[in-house]
C-alpha cells in the first residue's frame, strides 16, 4: 500500500450535543476518536487535532488548531504543519465521529486514490454524497489548497476542495451529531441488523491484524521453561555454558593418542563417568559416546574402523580418518544467542535451553482460558430432555486450545438469561481468555453483545466477513481480557477459532507470527462464493487440497478424515492458492 500519513479531527464544538467531547464517545466498546485511530493504524505518521489527550499513545503527535474551534480548514492546516516534512504523498484526513470506521475502508481510499491520481478521495454515503472529512489528499494538492486560503479560521470545508475529486462508495462512514446518532449506533452494534453486521464486518486479515497489534499484552515474568509451554520469550536467550561443556566423544569407539597402533589400556571411559587419566603418544583408551575424552586424545576411532590384537589396536585398511570429537563450545559458547525474543516455549526451545544450562527465563504466557458453553438446549451429560440436544463441541474445545498452546482452567455452562454474562464478564481474576460459544448473533436468547456494552469493553471485532464464523465478535474488557465469542455451531465454532487464536496469541504474548501454511486448492470454483468461505479438505495425491464444497455447521462430523480447513477467497477458481489449517491429531 502507498504510504500515508493521517490527520484526525478530534476537536469542534459538538453544539448539537451540548458541547460534550464527542470524539470521547464509547460506542460498542471503544470511543469515535479510538475507532479513527484504528482505521489509521497502518499510516506511516498519525496526528490528532483537538484538546491535549494524555491517554493516547507517544508515537501519535497531538497539536491544536489556533484559536481552538475555529473549524476544520483550520484543523486541517494545524495537522498538516504538524506532520512536517513527512515523505509520505497522500495524506488521510478523518473525523473522529465515525464509529464504524475501519481498516478496510481506509485501505479502499488509498487504493482509489492511487488508481484515479485525482488531488481528493473522499467517501460517499449511501445517497452519493461526498462526505469531505473521510478522505485521502495528495500531500502537494492539500498544502497548494491551503496556501490560497487568505485566512484558515472558520473556513468551510469546500473552500478547501479542488476541481479534481473522486467519489467512492465505502462502508463504516456514518456519523454521529446528535444523542439520537449515539443511541442508534449502540444499538446497532447489541443487535445489528443483517444489513448494518455485513457493512460493519471485518476480513479475516483485518481481523488477524487487529487481534495482533491492538489487543493489551500479557505481563512479564519469570519462570521455569517447562512449566510454561504456550508462552512466548519476553526477551532473547542466551547460553549460560558452552555446548558441549567439555570435549566429548562423538562416536563409540577409541580415544586415540598420535598415529597408530596404539597400545589399548584397560580402562574405560564412560558417558557421565570418570574422566580417564590422559593419553601418552601412541596409548588408546576404550570410549563412549558422550564420554569426557582424557587429555592428549588427538582422535576417536570407532568401533567399526579398528581390529583389537591382544593389547595392540590397528586402524583397518582404508577406513576414513576423522576427528569424531566435539569440542568444547563447538555448538555453543557462553553467552551465545540460543532464540530470539518471541520464540514460542516449547520442547525444541526447553531442550535447547537445558543443554546451555538455562531453566529459567522471561516470558509471556501462556495465555489462561476459560470456556463458557451457552444455551439452554444445550446439555453435556445425562439424559437429554425434550427440546434439547447434546453439547458435542464442549468436550473437545480444551484439547483444540491445548493443541494452539492455550492453557485452559476451567469449562462452564451457561443459561439463556437476560444478564447471564455479567456476572461472567466481571468475575476473571484466573484467566487471560473467555472463549464463550454461542449468543454472539441478533437472537432473541443471543444476549452477549448487549453484556459487553454494559461492560464498557472495547471491541476489537464486531464481525467477520467470512462463512461460517460471521457472528463472530472479540471484545478487550477493561481488566484486559480478552472475550472470544465463536458462533454456536460446532463447526462454525471450531472453523473460527483455528482461523483467529493464533493471531491472538501473537497479541497477546508478542509471539512470532507463525508461518502460513498455503497451496492449490484444486476444486475451488465448485466451493467459492461471493464472501470467503472455511471449509474442510483432505490432501490432493499430487499436492495441494480438495476441499468440501458442502458442509453441516451443527456438528464435527465433517472433519473425519480430512486433514485440515482451507480458508477459500471469494470467486475463487480453481488451482487458487488458498491457506490451509492443519487439524491438530
Amino acid at each position: 500500500m502507498t504510504a500515508a500519513d493521517a490527520i484526525v479531527l478530534a476537536g469542534g464544538r459538538a453544539s448539537r450535543m451540548g458541547g460534550v467531547d464527542k470524539p470521547a464517545i464509547v460506542i460498542g466498546g471503544r470511543s469515535m476518536l479510538g475507532a479513527a485511530l484504528t482505521a489509521v493504524s497502518s499510516c506511516h505518521t498519525v496526528v490528532v487535532v483537538g484538546p491535549q489527550r494524555p491517554e493516547l499513545a507517544p508515537e501519535i503527535r497531538q497539536v491544536r488548531e489556533v484559536p481552538p474551534g475555529s473549524g476544520p480548514v483550520a484543523a486541517i492546516g494545524a495537522g498538516i504543519r504538524a506532520l512536517g516534512d513527512s515523505a509520505s504523498p497522500l495524506v488521510v484526513v478523518l473525523a473522529a465521529d465515525l464509529p464504524f470506521l475501519t481498516e478496510y475502508t481506509v485501505a479502499e481510499l488509498i487504493r482509489h486514490s492511487v488508481e484515479s491520481g485525482a488531488d481528493a478521495t473522499f467517501a460517499a454515503d449511501e445517497s452519493g454524497r461526498p462526505q469531505y472529512l473521510v478522505g485521502v489528499w495528495r500531500r502537494s494538492a492539500l498544502k497548494t489548497a491551503l496556501d490560497h486560503l487568505d485566512s484558515l479560521t472558520n473556513q468551510p470545508m469546500k473552500a478547501l476542495i479542488p476541481a479534481d475529486t473522486a467519489l467512492v462508495a465505502v462502508p463504516g462512514i456514518a456519523d454521529c451529531d446528535t444523542d439520537d446518532e449515539v443511541r442508534k449506533a449502540r444499538a446497532a452494534v447489541a443487535a445489528p441488523t443483517a444489513e448494518s453486521a455485513a457493512r460493519h464486518a471485518l476480513s479475516l486479515d483485518e481481523a488477524r491484524n487487529i487481534l495482533r497489534t491492538k489487543v493489551s499484552g500479557l505481563v512479564v515474568y519469570s519462570a521455569e521453561l517447562r512449566s510454561v509451554r504456550g508462552a512466548a520469550l519476553a526477551g532473547p536467550l542466551y547460553a549460560a555454558g558452552p555446548l558441549p561443556r567439555f570435549d566429548v566423544s562423538a562416536m563409540d569407539g577409541y580415544a586415540v593418542a598420535g598415529d597408530g597402533p596404539w597400545r589399548l589400556r584397560r580402562d574405560i571411559g564412560f558417558a557421565g563417568g570418570q574422566r580417564p587419566v590422559g593419553l601418552l603418544p601412541g596409548e588408546a583408551v576404550r570410549i563412549a559416546t558422550g564420554a569426557h575424552v582424557p587429555d592428549g586424545t588427538t582422535s576417536v576411532v570407532r568401533d567399526e574402523f579398528v581390529h583389537v590384537d591382544g593389547d595392540v589396536l590397528h586402524r583397518l585398511p582404508d577406513t576414513p580418518v576423522r576427528e569424531d570429537i566435539r569440542r568444547r563450545g563447538e555448538d555453543r559458547n557462553l553467552g551465545d544467542l540460543v532464540a530470539p525474543e518471541g520464540t514460542p516455549v516449547g520442547p525444541a526451545l526447553i531442550s535447547a535451553a537445558a543443554s546451555v544450562e538455562v531453566a529459567e527465563a522471561a516470558v509471556r504466557g501462556p495465555v489462561r482460558a476459560r470456556i463458557i458453553m451457552t444455551g439452554d438446549e444445550i446439555r453435556s451429560k445425562g439424559p437429554l430432555h425434550a427440546g434439547q440436544t447434546r453439547d458435542s463441541i464442549g468436550p473437545v474445545l480444551p484439547d483444540l486450545l491445548s493443541w494452539h498452546g492455550i492453557r485452559p482452567v476451567d469449562r462452564t455452562h451457561l443459561r439463556d438469561t437476560p444478564n447471564g454474562f455479567d456476572e461472567v464478564l466481571t468475575a476473571t481474576p484466573d484467566c487471560d481468555l473467555l472463549v464463550i460459544v454461542g449468543a454472539t448473533g441478533g437472537g432473541a436468547a443471543d444476549q452477549l453483545r448487549a453484556a459487553i456494552a454494559r461492560a464498557d469493553a472495547r471491541i476489537l471485532v464486531h464481525r467477520l466477513h467470512l462463512r461460517p464464523g460471521g457472528s463472530t465478535v472479540v471484545a478487550e474488557l477493561t481488566d484486559g481480557t480478552i472475550v472470544l465469542g465463536l458462533p454456536g455451531n460446532p463447526f462454525a465454532a471450531v472453523a473460527t477459532l483455528m482461523a483467529l487464536t493464533p493471531a491472538l496469541i501473537e497479541g497477546l504474548t508478542a509471539r512470532h507470527p507463525a508461518r502460513s501454511r498455503t497451496g492449490p486448492l484444486h476444486n475451488a470454483a465448485a466451493i467459492a462464493g461471493p464472501v470467503p468461505r472455511i471449509v474442510p479438505a483432505r490432501l490432493a495425491p499430487h499436492g495441494g487440497w480438495l476441499g468440501d464444497p458442502h458442509i453441516r455447521t451443527a456438528h464435527l462430523g465433517g472433519l473425519i478424515d480430512r486433514d485440515g480447513l482451507v480458508i477459500v477467497p471469494a470467486d475463487a477458481t480453481d488451482g487458487s492458492s488458498v491457506e490451509f489449517l492443519p487439524l491438530p491429531l
